[in-house]
Protein backbone atom coordinates (compact mmCIF):
# COMPACT_ATOMS: atom_id res chain seq x y z
CA UNK A 1 0.00 0.00 0.00
CA UNK A 2 1.50 3.71 -0.52
CA UNK A 3 1.63 5.93 1.94
CA UNK A 4 -0.48 8.69 2.18
CA UNK A 5 0.87 12.38 0.00
CA UNK A 6 2.41 14.89 2.13
CA UNK A 7 -0.60 17.08 1.50
CA UNK A 8 -2.92 14.38 3.15
CA UNK A 9 -0.77 13.56 6.14
CA UNK A 10 -0.84 17.15 6.87
CA UNK A 11 -4.94 17.24 6.80
CA UNK A 12 -5.09 14.70 8.81
CA UNK A 13 -2.55 15.54 11.92
CA UNK A 14 -4.11 19.14 11.51
CA UNK A 15 -7.71 17.63 11.66
CA UNK A 16 -6.80 15.16 14.99
CA UNK A 17 -5.17 17.99 16.82
CA UNK A 18 -8.74 19.65 16.46
CA UNK A 19 -10.30 17.07 17.48
CA UNK A 20 -8.60 15.97 20.54
CA UNK A 21 -8.94 20.23 22.06
CA UNK A 22 -11.63 19.91 25.25
CA UNK A 23 -14.77 22.37 24.19
CA UNK A 24 -14.03 26.10 24.58
CA UNK A 25 -10.40 25.78 23.72
CA UNK A 26 -8.73 27.34 20.59
CA UNK A 27 -5.27 26.36 19.75
CA UNK A 28 -3.04 26.68 17.04
CA UNK A 29 -3.00 23.26 15.01
CA UNK A 30 -0.12 21.22 14.96
CA UNK A 31 1.76 19.12 11.95
CA UNK A 32 4.34 16.22 13.01
CA UNK A 33 7.04 16.23 10.54
CA UNK A 34 8.02 13.19 7.93
CA UNK A 35 11.24 12.42 6.20
CA UNK A 36 11.60 14.84 3.44
CA UNK A 37 9.52 17.29 4.48
CA UNK A 38 11.31 21.11 4.98
CA UNK A 39 9.71 24.15 6.34
CA UNK A 40 9.24 25.43 2.62
CA UNK A 41 6.93 22.49 1.98
CA UNK A 42 5.40 22.31 4.99
CA UNK A 43 3.99 26.24 4.66
CA UNK A 44 3.06 25.56 1.32
CA UNK A 45 0.87 23.12 2.52
CA UNK A 46 -0.68 25.14 5.14
CA UNK A 47 -0.82 28.41 3.43
CA UNK A 48 1.77 30.21 5.53
CA UNK A 49 5.60 31.17 5.35
CA UNK A 50 8.55 30.42 6.27
CA UNK A 51 9.03 32.99 8.26
CA UNK A 52 5.74 32.38 10.05
CA UNK A 53 6.63 28.80 10.97
CA UNK A 54 9.93 29.76 12.87
CA UNK A 55 8.63 32.69 14.84
CA UNK A 56 5.62 30.41 15.86
CA UNK A 57 8.10 27.60 16.89
CA UNK A 58 10.85 29.62 18.39
CA UNK A 59 13.50 28.16 15.33
CA UNK A 60 16.50 30.46 14.66
CA UNK A 61 17.36 27.99 11.33
CA UNK A 62 15.17 26.34 8.67
CA UNK A 63 16.50 22.63 10.11
CA UNK A 64 13.43 20.03 11.36
CA UNK A 65 14.22 16.76 12.04
CA UNK A 66 11.47 13.78 11.43
CA UNK A 67 8.96 13.71 14.16
CA UNK A 68 9.18 17.21 15.49
CA UNK A 69 5.76 18.95 16.24
CA UNK A 70 5.39 21.62 14.88
CA UNK A 71 2.83 24.63 15.79
CA UNK A 72 0.36 25.87 12.23
CA UNK A 73 0.25 29.65 12.87
CA UNK A 74 -2.91 31.20 11.72
CA UNK A 75 -3.69 32.57 9.03
CA UNK A 76 -3.61 36.13 10.11
CA UNK A 77 -0.34 35.64 11.47
CA UNK A 78 1.43 34.11 8.46
CA UNK A 79 0.17 37.21 6.28
CA UNK A 80 2.04 40.54 5.75
CA UNK A 81 0.37 43.99 6.12
CA UNK A 82 2.57 45.14 3.09
CA UNK A 83 0.49 43.97 -0.27
CA UNK A 84 3.32 42.79 -2.45
CA UNK A 85 3.15 41.30 -6.21
CA UNK A 86 5.37 39.54 -8.42
CA UNK A 87 6.34 40.62 -12.02
CA UNK A 88 7.69 39.34 -15.09
CA UNK A 89 10.61 40.62 -16.85
CA UNK A 90 9.30 41.54 -20.64
CA UNK A 91 11.68 42.56 -23.34
CA UNK A 92 13.06 46.16 -22.77
CA UNK A 93 11.88 46.46 -19.21
CA UNK A 94 14.09 48.39 -16.93
CA UNK A 95 13.85 49.11 -13.56
CA UNK A 96 12.94 52.34 -13.71
CA UNK A 97 10.25 51.48 -15.91
CA UNK A 98 8.90 48.91 -13.59
CA UNK A 99 8.79 51.12 -10.94
CA UNK A 100 7.26 54.10 -12.58
CA UNK A 101 4.36 51.51 -13.51
CA UNK A 102 3.74 50.31 -9.62
CA UNK A 103 4.98 53.67 -8.20
CA UNK A 104 7.89 52.52 -6.11
CA UNK A 105 11.44 53.65 -6.40
CA UNK A 106 13.49 51.64 -8.65
CA UNK A 107 16.07 51.04 -5.72
CA UNK A 108 13.19 49.43 -3.53
CA UNK A 109 12.80 46.41 -6.61
CA UNK A 110 16.51 46.24 -6.10
CA UNK A 111 16.59 45.79 -2.39
CA UNK A 112 13.71 43.92 -2.50
CA UNK A 113 15.16 41.17 -4.94
CA UNK A 114 18.67 41.27 -3.66
CA UNK A 115 19.82 42.44 -7.12
CA UNK A 116 23.58 43.67 -7.40
CA UNK A 117 22.93 45.90 -10.12
CA UNK A 118 19.91 47.11 -13.02
CA UNK A 119 20.42 44.28 -15.29
CA UNK A 120 17.64 42.14 -16.11
CA UNK A 121 16.84 39.46 -18.37
CA UNK A 122 13.10 38.55 -19.84
CA UNK A 123 11.00 35.80 -18.06
CA UNK A 124 12.73 36.99 -14.62
CA UNK A 125 10.71 37.48 -11.90
CA UNK A 126 10.55 40.39 -9.75
CA UNK A 127 9.53 40.93 -6.45
CA UNK A 128 7.46 44.45 -6.16
CA UNK A 129 7.48 45.83 -3.00
CA UNK A 130 4.12 48.42 -1.84
CA UNK A 131 4.35 51.75 -2.13
CA UNK A 132 5.41 53.38 0.79
CA UNK A 133 6.55 50.20 2.42
CA UNK A 134 9.96 50.98 3.22
CA UNK A 135 11.78 48.73 1.35
CA UNK A 136 13.21 51.34 -0.55
CA UNK A 137 16.12 51.92 2.47
CA UNK A 138 16.39 48.64 3.08
CA UNK A 139 19.24 46.32 2.73
CA UNK A 140 19.80 42.64 0.78
CA UNK A 141 18.62 41.23 3.98
CA UNK A 142 14.87 41.68 3.10
CA UNK A 143 15.40 39.93 0.07
CA UNK A 144 12.38 37.78 -0.61
CA UNK A 145 10.34 38.31 2.53
CA UNK A 146 13.15 38.96 4.20
CA UNK A 147 14.42 35.45 3.78
CA UNK A 148 18.18 35.29 2.21
CA UNK A 149 19.44 31.60 2.99
CA UNK A 150 23.19 30.82 2.97
CA UNK A 151 24.66 27.71 1.49
CA UNK A 152 27.22 26.50 -1.51
CA UNK A 153 25.68 29.56 -2.99
CA UNK A 154 23.15 32.46 -1.54
CA UNK A 155 19.71 32.25 -2.12
CA UNK A 156 16.38 33.63 -1.56
CA UNK A 157 12.80 32.12 -2.01
CA UNK A 158 12.97 33.00 -5.70
CA UNK A 159 16.04 31.40 -6.61
CA UNK A 160 14.64 28.62 -4.71
CA UNK A 161 11.53 28.06 -6.60
CA UNK A 162 13.55 29.07 -9.79
CA UNK A 163 16.33 25.90 -9.46
CA UNK A 164 13.40 23.66 -8.51
CA UNK A 165 11.50 24.90 -11.79
CA UNK A 166 14.47 23.86 -13.74
CA UNK A 167 14.61 20.48 -11.86
CA UNK A 168 10.92 19.52 -13.01
CA UNK A 169 11.93 20.38 -16.30
CA UNK A 170 15.26 18.82 -17.02
CA UNK A 171 14.46 15.43 -14.98
CA UNK A 172 11.04 15.00 -13.90
CA UNK A 173 10.83 11.44 -15.06
CA UNK A 174 14.55 10.85 -12.76
CA UNK A 175 15.68 9.55 -9.85
CA UNK A 176 15.25 11.86 -6.64
CA UNK A 177 19.69 11.37 -7.02
CA UNK A 178 19.57 12.71 -10.69
CA UNK A 179 17.36 15.80 -9.13
CA UNK A 180 19.62 16.57 -6.99
CA UNK A 181 22.38 16.45 -9.36
CA UNK A 182 20.68 18.56 -11.92
CA UNK A 183 20.90 21.01 -9.06
CA UNK A 184 24.08 20.53 -8.13
CA UNK A 185 25.35 21.82 -11.66
CA UNK A 186 23.89 24.70 -11.43
CA UNK A 187 25.03 25.48 -7.86
CA UNK A 188 28.54 24.20 -9.03
CA UNK A 189 28.58 27.04 -12.14
CA UNK A 190 27.12 29.74 -10.27
CA UNK A 191 30.73 28.59 -7.63
CA UNK A 192 33.01 28.70 -11.06
CA UNK A 193 34.76 31.54 -11.90
CA UNK A 194 33.43 30.84 -16.06
CA UNK A 195 29.43 31.39 -15.77
CA UNK A 196 27.39 33.67 -13.69
CA UNK A 197 27.66 33.74 -9.84
CA UNK A 198 23.72 33.25 -9.36
CA UNK A 199 21.25 30.78 -9.61
CA UNK A 200 18.73 32.70 -12.10
CA UNK A 201 22.39 34.35 -13.69
CA UNK A 202 23.15 30.25 -14.54
CA UNK A 203 19.73 29.25 -15.65
CA UNK A 204 19.40 31.81 -18.25
CA UNK A 205 22.73 32.87 -19.14
CA UNK A 206 22.88 32.33 -23.01
CA UNK A 207 26.38 32.51 -24.57
CA UNK A 208 28.09 34.37 -26.95
CA UNK A 209 26.64 32.53 -29.86
CA UNK A 210 22.87 33.38 -28.41
CA UNK A 211 22.45 29.97 -27.21
CA UNK A 212 20.83 29.22 -24.00
CA UNK A 213 22.24 26.90 -21.75
CA UNK A 214 19.36 24.60 -20.50
CA UNK A 215 16.64 24.18 -23.16
CA UNK A 216 13.52 24.50 -20.75
CA UNK A 217 14.22 28.60 -20.78
CA UNK A 218 14.19 28.01 -24.21
CA UNK A 219 11.20 26.22 -24.81
CA UNK A 220 9.19 27.73 -21.62
CA UNK A 221 8.61 24.89 -19.37
CA UNK A 222 11.07 26.81 -16.81
CA UNK A 223 7.76 28.08 -16.30
CA UNK A 224 5.98 25.37 -15.32
CA UNK A 225 5.26 24.78 -11.03
CA UNK A 226 7.77 22.76 -9.16
CA UNK A 227 6.86 19.29 -8.17
CA UNK A 228 7.45 18.41 -4.24
CA UNK A 229 10.10 16.08 -5.10
CA UNK A 230 12.17 19.07 -7.42
CA UNK A 231 11.39 21.21 -4.41
CA UNK A 232 13.06 18.24 -1.72
CA UNK A 233 15.68 17.96 -4.53
CA UNK A 234 16.68 21.61 -5.12
CA UNK A 235 16.96 21.84 -1.17
CA UNK A 236 18.93 19.01 -0.63
CA UNK A 237 22.09 20.52 -3.28
CA UNK A 238 21.20 23.80 -1.58
CA UNK A 239 22.38 22.07 1.45
CA UNK A 240 25.56 20.69 -0.05
CA UNK A 241 24.58 17.14 -1.18
CA UNK A 242 26.21 16.79 -4.56
CA UNK A 243 26.43 13.23 -6.26
CA UNK A 244 28.27 14.63 -9.43
CA UNK A 245 31.19 15.80 -7.29
CA UNK A 246 31.84 18.80 -9.09
CA UNK A 247 30.16 18.36 -12.62
CA UNK A 248 29.58 21.70 -14.25
CA UNK A 249 27.70 19.92 -17.25
CA UNK A 250 24.85 16.89 -17.49
CA UNK A 251 23.30 15.98 -20.97
CA UNK A 252 21.54 12.63 -22.40
CA UNK A 253 23.80 10.34 -22.18
CA UNK A 254 22.66 9.04 -26.04
CA UNK A 255 23.75 12.61 -27.49
CA UNK A 256 27.15 12.16 -29.42
CA UNK A 257 28.36 15.33 -29.06
CA UNK A 258 32.18 15.19 -29.28
CA UNK A 259 33.13 18.26 -26.84
CA UNK A 260 30.35 17.00 -24.12
CA UNK A 261 31.74 13.28 -24.92
CA UNK A 262 35.67 14.56 -24.32
CA UNK A 263 34.73 16.19 -21.26
CA UNK A 264 36.22 14.42 -17.46
CA UNK A 265 35.39 12.82 -14.54
CA UNK A 266 31.90 11.29 -16.42
CA UNK A 267 29.10 10.23 -13.75
CA UNK A 268 25.99 8.35 -15.30
CA UNK A 269 23.09 8.62 -13.61
CA UNK A 270 19.77 7.55 -14.97
CA UNK A 271 19.48 9.07 -18.29
CA UNK A 272 22.15 11.50 -17.98
CA UNK A 273 26.10 12.29 -18.18
CA UNK A 274 27.61 14.57 -15.66
CA UNK A 275 31.36 16.02 -16.59
CA UNK A 276 33.41 18.59 -15.45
Amino acid sequence: MRSLSFSLRCALATVAAFLLLPAGIALAATCVVNPGDSLYTISCCHGTTVEALRSANGLTTDMIYPGQKLIIPGENSSRSSVQESRYTVQPGDTLYSIGRRYGVDYQSIINANGLSGTSLYPGQTLLIPAAGSGRGTAGPAQVSRGALFRGPVSYDRSDFDLLARLITAEADNQSFTTQVAVGAVVLNRARSDIFPHSIPGVIYQVDDTGSYQFEPVLNGWINRPASLQAQKAALAALNGEDPTHGALYFFDSWVTNPWLQSRPNKQCLDDFTFTS
